[in-house]
Formats: C-alpha cells, sequence, structure tokens
C-alpha cells in the first residue's frame, strides 16, 4: 500500500476538518477557547461581589500567569493582558461578540442554569 503524498493528506484533512466545524456550527457546539473565555469572565465577574475582590483577582492571575509562563509566554506581558481584561470585564456588559452563525434565539435570560 503506498503512503498517500502530504498534499493529498493536507487536502483530506481539510475536508474532515471542516465537516467537523459544520457540525459543530450545526450543533451549536461551543469550542474549547468559547469555554475558556466564558469560564474567565465568571470568574472575574464573580470576584466582583467579594470582600477580597483584589486578592481573589491577585491569585487567579498569579495562577493563569504561572501556565502561560510555562507554555513559553513571558511573565511581565502576560500579568499585562490578564489585568487589561480583568479590569475591561463587568457583570452588566459580557464582552463577547454575538455568535450570528449559530441563530442564537432563545434568550439569555431563559437559558437554563
Amino acid at each position: 500500500m503506498v503512503r498517500k503524498s502530504k498534499k493529498q493528506r493536507n487536502a483530506e484533512q481539510r475536508i474532515r476538518q471542516q465537516k467537523n466545524r459544520d457540525m459543530a456550527r450545526e450543533c451549536r457546539r461551543p469550542t474549547r477557547d468559547d469555554i475558556a473565555r466564558t469560564l474567565l469572565w465568571q470568574m472575574i465577574v464573580t470576584a466582583e461581589g467579594r470582600a477580597n475582590r483584589e486578592a481573589f483577582l491577585a491569585k487567579l492571575r498569579d495562577e493563569v500567569v504561572a501556565q502561560l509562563v510555562r507554555q513559553g509566554f513571558d511573565r511581565k506581558e502576560s500579568k499585562t493582558v490578564f489585568e487589561a481584561i480583568a479590569s475591561k470585564y463587568r457583570a452588566d456588559q459580557p464582552p463577547f461578540r454575538i455568535k450570528r452563525h449559530l441563530h442564537n434565539t432563545v434568550p439569555a435570560d431563559t437559558v437554563d442554569q
């Protein structure tokens, strides 16, 4: 059996990936990045109601930054980005763009929690 060329394998992979993206869109399945953004937003806005907000956010920042540094990112830049995100996130204004391709017809306040 002859191995397929890299060009042919890449073409087949593009087709598989497009099918996966189309299926995810059809099923309205979030990506791991969608989950991660939502989780980070939720953790930051949850801190707003705490008496020790700054300490909570500092601990969260340090844990996130430590993981980013392990991946090879710069510590100072990672802290700067985290702080910028934390300062923008507010409970009354979710920072997410509407996913128009999902044809969102379910109002956010009626979704099961």
